[in-house]
């Protein structure tokens, strides 16, 4: 399959390692773009504490700094963006910031970078824990209008 432009969700973790090596198997493309979405710690502390029901003290990130989540952001990037690379995906990389959610930012990305395809790995959760927690992947398929490739899981 021949793509112009492909779009490669990557977090770092093996099943994201996982779908950026079959890009690099089953697709042969010119440019892809391998994409990290990333959340202002602010954002994450408001929402962890609205979960918990606690009233949080307030945090202010320092302004005269890198926000922490996108300093690690950019290191998991890097890592599959040379993934990318090594299995000859003439790759570059990119963080977008989360606003709303992670399936969300990709889409955004996608439509913006008016890639071809999406490919993101998925966990493989079957039975109620798949109704209780619906992958990112999950929620790619559902709303990009886009193909997507879904990579499951190792054994």
């Amino acid at each position: 399959m021949a793509a112009d432009l492909i779009l490669i969700a990557y977090d770092g973790s093996e099943n994201s390692k996982r779908a950026v090596q079959y890009a690099g198997r089953f697709l042969e493309s010119c440019r892809a773009v391998v994409v990290t979405a990333w959340e202002p710690m602010v954002r994450q502390a408001a929402r962890m504490s609205g979960l918990s029901g606690v009233m949080q003290p307030e945090w202010v990130p320092d302004e005269d700094r890198e926000d922490i989540a996108l300093t690690d952001a950019k290191v998991t990037n890097d890592e599959g963006l040379e993934l990318a690379n090594s299995l000859g995906l003439h790759a570059e990389g990119r963080t977008v910031e989360v606003v709303n959610a992670v399936w969300a930012a990709i889409v955004e990305a996608a439509d913006e970078l008016d890639v071809d395809i999406i490919v993101a790995g998925t966990r493989g959760t079957t039975g109620l824990r798949s109704l209780l927690q619906s992958s990112v992947a999950d929620h790619v398929l559902r709303h990009s209008h886009r193909p997507v490739l879904i990579v499951p899981p190792g054994r």
